[in-house]
């Protein structure tokens, strides 16, 4: 058996995320497997880095499976970019080592969320941002992300509330405005459930002037969703990166 590493790009709009379901074949995993399940003449089962939610991109989603094959990784790759739909596309593959496996070994990730705060809409990139049509207080938001930034436990900023493992985790938030919008970009050795999404919803409010700074710190010490922010859309997110 040959263990191989792909990187995927997708825009994840008409997807019911990553991660493979019984109730829809409808997911970035199930396509790519049955495609190579159709190759192999068997089932195959890929790994990714991480699970996107339902309507959130990747610019580079990692993952490896395990197949016996004749063919190149050239080979295969063209096999699978032939079947897979436009909006889902592999853009390498390589041979590796068989203890390599793509959330196991990943070491961190790379999110950005795009918010528009452009009055008017853009129809060219609505499927890719949040259209808030807001003025933000980015300077705010700026040392918002300050205290948000560093190892603590993100427990607040998570929608999973029943998870055992730890939610500890050590991330970094870079902010920066365009005319028209505001780019938070989210990196860390791992994030929980929903974590990018309420951390963002989070310096909105701060942005707003509807939530003090001063505030965070004692949201984090809470360990409590309800005293974090609200939930952000996903077409503003996409996973840019995964580290190794």
């Amino acid at each position: 058996m040959k263990n191989y590493k792909i990187v995927i790009r997708y825009e994840g709009t008409r997807f019911q995320g990553w991660q493979r379901q019984t109730s829809t074949d409808n997911t970035i995993q199930g396509k790519i497997e049955a495609i190579l399940s159709r190759m192999c003449g068997v089932s195959v089962e890929i790994n990714g880095a991480g699970r996107t939610d339902s309507g959130v991109h990747a610019y580079m989603q990692v993952a490896n499976f395990m197949i016996e094959t004749q063919r190149s990784p050239e080979e295969i790759m063209e096999y699978l970019n032939r079947y897979l739909p436009e909006d889902i596309v592999v853009v390498s593959i390589s041979e590796e080592d068989e203890r390599f496996h793509a959330r196991l070994r990943a070491k961190g990730k790379h999110y950005r969320y795009r918010i528009r705060t452009a009055p008017i809409r853009d129809v060219f990139t609505r499927r890719y941002v949040y259209h808030l049509g807001e003025t933000l207080d980015v300077e705010a938001m700026k040392k918002a992300a300050e205290i948000l930034s560093g190892e603590h436990d993100f427990k607040a900023f998570t929608s999973n509330h029943r998870t055992k493992k730890s939610t500890v985790r050590r991330i970094r938030i870079e902010i920066t405005q365009t005319q028209e919008e505001i780019i938070l970009d989210y990196s860390g050795d791992g994030f929980l459930y929903h974590m990018v999404r309420i951390l963002t919803g989070t310096l909105i409010e701060v942005g707003k002037h509807a939530r003090r700074c001063e505030e965070l710190e004692a949201v984090l010490e809470a360990k409590d969703r309800s005293k974090a922010g609200y939930l952000v859309p996903a077409e503003g997110l996409t996973l840019m990166e995964v580290y190794y």
